[in-house]
């Protein structure tokens, strides 16, 4: 590779160029000392500042897009967490420290604690240092971190982008993005995709790289430096596809076109932009933040909204993905040694059924609410007497239909005897890759092992696909797999009938399919399996 050029992960597609403007390094430790003449005033001016910082973050939440509401609304909470305020409380009172330093270590036991977790756990970490430097930058009266003011469009460049970072962006002044660090499922890969920002994340060198206009090419993952006196300041990237809201093949084989959703909004983004259906209801939003299980009735009036857009059409709701490494207070998991592979997803049920058929109470009655014709599906299920397990408990709960996902790799090999015990099975490719190769999919370092298109996770896919035709029964993928228009035509000679993704890829994937014939995907199903890792 030439000084002039890095590579990255290719995560929103498209080649745009520009003056680079950086985002400012996160802030650095702030001292331990003088010690407060007044611990108890020090210890004082943090829960303030906390909830300001939140106030903030919520008044972004309610301008962003459904893709970052969510997880705004979540950072939000982080910030006035008691066990992060409370924490630096007292090491303000018993340590001595100035309330900045204190909020700095309180927070940075919660990161490394997330960051041995693994998993979802992990993708945290990043939420939590920008919680804790906004919360600093309060105590200490200077300007928060974020993205400078971009007074002309730019190619915006940074270490990682954090949600409050990401939400405001404008797509009209970012041409592009390129970040050293996160991967092809962190916030800014999913909100590059949303806004149509050609983007390449895991660029290792990208901060100390010397350039002062860049080109960035979010199909192939290139950076390279660029002559500023160029002015190139123009965007290349993929017009809206044209759609005609059936899922298929150009020769009519079946398709169907999904949205993954995790709130109201998201329901109704992906009913605009023609979704078949959804293929992933992630229901753990009417989780987070409780310190009690939530009853039957809060539940069925948090789910019925979400399904409500899709009367009529097929909705998959997955079940409670909680446990070690999505820790819920009224769930009192115990201390794991590796947690991300520890009690989690389904298996939390085994030992708490009456969470899950609780649960699956809620559903049942939100279902016959909304008109929706729900499934449900349960996460991390390793063998075929688990998804037996859940069948039954699905059907007990009179949910007729019943799957579960794939995203351990022992439930890939053992896809034919799980699809036996179930109706349904649906594909979480981030898992799936991140347990396969051993590759957290949130650092970069390792980003190019989570590559969708990596040969291993193909012929695991593949052993679902052909277990899927072989049972006469349905296979999907949920995963953000399902969003690459190019894959999808993989997917779909793979056996896959339905795809699953964020509402802005939906038309893509849809107007990508009714393209070519279904021979046309096999062949490139057999070109992909048989190419060598990229």
């Amino acid at each position: 590779m030439s000084e002039s050029k890095l590579s990255g992960v290719a995560v929103s597609p498209g080649r745009a160029g520009g003056p680079v403007v950086r985002v400012a390094e996160p802030l650095g430790e702030p001292p331990r000392g003088p010690a407060p003449t007044d611990p108890a005033a020090e210890a004082a001016r943090i829960a303030p500042a906390a909830q300001f910082v939140a106030t903030r973050l919520e008044a972004l939440a309610v301008t962003a897009t459904s893709e970052m509401a969510d997880i705004l609304t979540t950072t939000a909470m982080m910030t006035t967490d008691p066990a992060l305020v409370g924490g630096a409380e007292r090491l303000v009172t018993t340590e001595n420290l100035p309330a900045p330093r204190a909020v700095y270590e309180s927070a940075g036991g919660f990161t490394r604690t997330l960051a041995a977790a693994g998993g979802y756990l992990a993708e945290r970490v990043r939420d939590i240092e920008d919680v804790r430097d906004r919360i600093v930058a309060e105590l200490l009266g200077v300007a928060p971190p974020g993205i400078p003011d971009m007074s002309t469009p730019s190619v915006l460049i940074a270490r990682d982008l954090a949600p409050a970072d990401t939400a405001g962006l404008d797509p009209a002044k970012v041409l592009a993005l390129a970040t050293e660090e996160g991967g092809p499922t962190s916030h800014t890969a999913i909100l590059a995709r949303a806004l149509g920002i050609p983007a390449v994340v895991a660029v290792r060198g990208l901060m100390r790289f010397e350039a002062e206009a860049l080109l960035v090419d979010g199909d192939t993952g290139v950076v390279e430096a660029a002559d500023r006196r160029a002015a190139v300041v123009t965007a290349t990237r993929r017009r809206q596809a044209e759609w005609n809201g059936t899922g298929a093949t150009a020769d009519g084989h079946r398709v169907k076109v999904l949205g993954n959703v995790g709130s109201a909004a998201d329901a109704r983004a992906a009913a605009a932009a023609s979704a078949e259906g959804i293929g992933l209801f992630r229901t753990e939003f009417c989780y987070l933040g409780a310190h009690t299980e939530p009853t039957v009735a809060e539940q069925h009036a948090a789910y019925t909204p979400v399904l409500e857009p899709f009367a009529g059409k097929p909705v998959i709701v997955r079940t409670l993905d909680a446990g070690a490494d999505k820790p819920l207070a009224f769930l009192s998991p115990e201390a794991e040694p590796n947690p991300a592979l520890g009690v989690r997803g389904l298996r939390v049920a085994f030992d708490r059924p009456e969470v899950l058929d609780r649960q699956l109470e809620a559903i049942a009655k939100a279902s016959q609410d909304s008109g929706a014709e729900v499934s449900v599906m349960a996460p991390m299920v390793a063998t075929a007497a688990e998804a037996s397990w859940f069948a039954e408990r699905a059907r007990a709960a009179g949910i007729a239909r019943a799957g579960v996902m794939i995203e351990i790799p022992a439930a890939a090999l053992s896809a034919r005897e799980i699809l036996a015990a179930v109706d349904f099975v649906s594909v979480g490719t981030n898992d799936l890759a991140q347990y396969t190769f051993a590759a957290d999919r949130q650092l970069g370092a390792v980003a190019d092992l989570n590559d969708p298109w990596q040969p291993a996770l193909l012929s695991l896919l593949e052993l679902v696909g052909t277990a899927a035709r072989a049972t006469g029964k349905p296979a999907g993928v949920c995963g953000e797999a399902a969003a690459d228009p190019r894959l999808a035509l993989v997917l779909a000679g793979l056996g896959f009938t339905s795809l699953s993704m964020n509402p802005s890829a939906i038309r893509g994937v849809g107007a990508s399919l009714a393209a070519v014939t279904c021979a046309e995907c096999e062949t490139s199903a057999q070109a992909a399996l048989s190419t060598a890792a990229r």
